[in-house]
């Protein structure tokens, strides 16, 4: 039994937030390893032809209620972010080179654009809102996106990707125990079985 769980993740799920405030509990738990996997969801949705549930009015809407349900039972905060959905491409650019060259600091960088997104309602969008988040946080704005302009990151990120897409990933959040794929922040139940 694998005792490895690797999360496939974008920062701008929602739903990926939630797994992520769940996961290392679940991992220290079961005596699991939690291997973080950048990945670009806008590749994933165009090359698996799937689509944000935000593009279907109803289910965009009950969507976010599932949501905030499960923020209460996990006793998480959640804040709809009101510039969703947004494109990740830098930011997930910029997890992956953190990832690569700085690994000591990519807790705390994922860690303080989840709650951007997620918590706080920040239009990381905008790349003088980014930059003001990273300040904030003890992070050099200029060396980050060096950083994510940086060639070999950008082939990184484009190579976890497409991984993905061939393991099976449709969407975010996505997990892997072994070669089991878990979609969503819903089936963390099913992921603690699979890892006990």
């Amino acid at each position: 039994m694998s005792k490895t769980l690797e999360f496939f993740f974008d920062l701008g799920s929602p739903a990926t937030y939630l797994a992520y405030t769940q996961l290392p509990a679940l991992c220290a738990a079961t005596g699991a390893q939690l291997v973080y996997q950048p990945m670009l969801l806008g590749g994933v949705f165009k090359a698996t032809g799937n689509a944000s549930p935000i593009t279907i009015p109803a289910k965009g809407r009950y969507m976010f209620d599932d949501l905030a349900r499960y923020a209460r039972r996990y006793n998480v905060p959640l804040k709809f972010n009101p510039h969703f959905p947004i494109n990740t491409l830098m930011l997930m650019r910029a997890v992956t080179g953190i990832q690569l060259h700085q690994p000591e600091r990519f807790d705390d960088f994922v860690d303080c654009l989840f709650r951007a997104l997620w918590v706080e309602g920040r239009h990381l969008g905008d790349p003088e809102v980014v930059a003001a988040v990273l300040a904030e946080h003890g992070f050099d704005p200029e060396k980050v996106l060096a950083l994510a302009n940086d060639e070999a990151v950008k082939a990184a990120l484009k190579d976890n990707t497409e991984q993905a897409v061939k393991r099976g990933v449709f969407g975010a959040p996505s997990m892997f125990v072994g070669s089991q794929l878990f979609f969503g922040q819903d089936r963390l139940e099913f992921v603690r079985e699979a890892l006990s």
